[in-house]
């Protein structure tokens, strides 16, 4: 069962405010906003899986400032720009070689349905961050609520391929996509100096620009069906809460069973 809580302007507790009243918020504050909500769930002696993008990055900052005053957790970071922005503020890491079950993963997302369905991948490290997500007791999604849709696709869906074949593996994913109701330009990501955008893994990014997909499971489904695919940023059945902040408050979608009635404040 979900729920659907939603909390006032106010910030969570403990937390310094970030904006005075009546003035505007950026997309940035409204990060943070998030990632304090998120920071409230962390207890001492946990074991966290670190997200990657901007608002992970809130995130782990938040997390190095209570490290340094004195919270012991050990981190798995999903990617490598994590793992040095962590390192720098002196949060103890691990891999999941070390660590292979986690407590709980704090990470963005590109874009959230009502279901917590996900595009990720907008960073470039969707595979990291699925393998860690699913090592995961609890997935926890910040985002400021920009992210939320009706319905997945507006933002283009990342998908990565390995560099081998890619012209025949772009041909089957377009065709496979088309029978699971979904068509668009697939493009080869590329870095602003125009080579070829590379994961941490040494594989492409292919955006796929959908649109809308009506049905992800379908998609998710039949993308796993192309051998040079390697994951997509389709994240179906994995989030457990999401916490998405804006302008009149937090919102917070749950699939777990939380002691809250519908609507009630956080």
């Amino acid at each position: 069962m979900k729920y659907r809580l939603v909390s006032g302007p106010e910030e969570p507790q403990g937390a310094k405010p970030t904006m005075g009243m009546g003035e505007t918020m950026s997309s940035d504050d409204l990060k943070r906003i998030a990632a304090e909500h998120a920071l409230n769930l962390v207890a001492p002696g946990m074991k966290l899986g670190l997200g990657t993008g901007s608002t992970a990055a809130q995130f782990v900052d938040l997390l190095g400032a209570k490290v340094k005053a004195g919270l012991d957790v050990l981190c798995v970071p999903t990617s490598e720009a994590t793992r040095r922005q962590a390192e720098g503020l002196g949060i103890r890491l691990s891999t999941l070689e070390e660590t292979p079950y986690l407590d709980m993963t704090v990470d963005g997302a590109d874009e959230a349905d009502e279901a917590l369905r996900l595009i990720k991948g907008g960073g470039g490290a969707l595979l990291r961050e699925k393998i860690v997500a699913a090592a995961s007791a609890r997935l926890v999604i910040i985002a400021d609520n920009s992210k939320l849709v009706d319905t997945l696709g507006r933002f283009p869906l990342p998908v990565e391929v390995v560099p081998f074949g890619l012209t025949a593996t772009r041909n089957l994913m377009k065709s496979l996509a088309y029978d699971a109701g979904c068509s668009g330009e697939m493009t080869l990501r590329l870095r602003p100096d125009g080579t070829r955008f590379l994961t941490d893994n040494g594989n492409y990014i292919v955006d796929c620009a959908f649109g809308e997909i009506a049905d992800p499971e379908a998609l998710d489904d039949a993308l796993k069906l192309v051998p040079g695919v390697v994951e997509n940023g389709l994240f179906l059945g994995l989030a457990d809460l999401g916490v998405f902040a804006g302008p009149e408050g937090v919102t917070v979608i749950s699939s777990e069973e939380l002691d809250f009635e519908e609507g009630e404040t956080v």
